[in-house]
């Protein structure tokens, strides 16, 4: 795929970092803020720069290009841009042209996003693996008659599940798995083998509080319960249908966002890092989605970074 993929996981995984920050709250701020936003992440030590492609927010490739010229060093990925929301042709000229303005700095992740999303969009859900193949294929034979940037643009895909998992391994940099609970990312390692970088999301508050803590962590996590793809993922992990009613049980939500104080965020985020992840991309939540979080992303810093 001429200009995208291919500079290989363990390289991916050295230019992210051991820690990132993942971001809904930046799409929710003016250009000038969320550009202030991430130069603060910077100044504290953060390598990289998640943030979502979803219903209704910034389209992912100027969202990434307002980041990344506000900031100065951050590398800026989707956390993931929808296959359903531009055809193969825009997505690999959107890439290789954000990776020839900023060299190193940007790392293009697709998914195939959920059904109720790609029907909102007008397109009809197709089935996840041999749609996301296929669309990789019309990637790679895509035109593009700007100049490249002098190494491939990075890609990771977005992988829940033992096929998309592989198909990662297979023909992406990395894998990004989003709302898993630590036992998933062993099983990861497993299907997507030693070179690939397998970057994962994980939702953390910073409380001590275990009502609030967990009615944050519900406000959060609602939404993606009543997702196919995620709720399946739960269960093939071992998780009942009714972990997962009802906005998820305590120890559901326990599992899958990590809450308490630094030791406890920083320890999760560890106990990830032990069992296969390369790369934690951590996304702080406040009472406000509009919040982001840079008090909290401080008073983590020195405990995530030193990991």
């Amino acid at each position: 795929m001429a200009g995208i993929g291919g500079i290989g996981g363990r390289a991916l995984a050295a230019r992210l970092g051991r820690v990132g920050v993942w971001s809904f709250a930046l799409q929710r701020l003016t250009a000038a803020d969320e550009g202030a936003a991430v130069r603060e992440l910077e100044r504290l030590g953060y390598p990289s720069v998640w943030m979502p492609e979803s219903i209704g927010s910034k389209e992912v490739f100027t969202h990434a290009a307002i980041l990344l010229a506000g900031s100065e060093r951050a590398i800026v990925a989707p956390g993931i841009a929808s296959i359903y929301a531009r055809d193969p042709m825009a997505m690999a000229g959107g890439a290789k042209a954000l990776g020839e303005a900023y060299p190193g700095r940007f790392v293009l992740g697709i998914g195939v996003s959920h059904a109720p999303s790609v029907e909102t969009r007008g397109h009809d859900y197709g089935r996840p693996v041999e749609s996301m193949r296929a669309y990789l294929d019309a990637m790679d034979a895509a035109q593009y008659a700007g100049p490249l940037a002098a190494e491939p643009v990075p890609l990771v895909l977005a992988a829940l599940g033992p096929r998309m998992l592989e198909l990662a391994a297979e023909r992406a940099d990395g894998a990004h798995p989003y709302f898993v609970p630590v036992e998933h990312t062993p099983i990861a390692r497993e299907r997507v083998g030693a070179s690939t970088c397998l970057a994962v999301e994980q939702t953390a508050v910073l409380s001590t509080d275990p009502d609030a803590a967990r009615r944050i962590g519900r406000g959060f996590a609602r939404n993606y319960l009543a997702l196919p793809n995620y709720a399946n993922n739960l269960r093939r992990l071992g998780w009942s249908d009714d972990d997962i009613a009802n906005d998820g049980s305590d120890r559901l939500i326990d599992a899958v966002i990590a809450w308490g104080d630094v030791d406890a965020i920083v320890s999760r985020v560890k106990t990830h890092l032990d069992a296969g992840a390369d790369h934690v991309c951590v996304q702080l939540r406040a009472e406000s989605s509009a919040d982001p979080a840079l008090a909290g992303y401080a008073e983590l810093a020195s405990g995530l970074l030193g990991l």
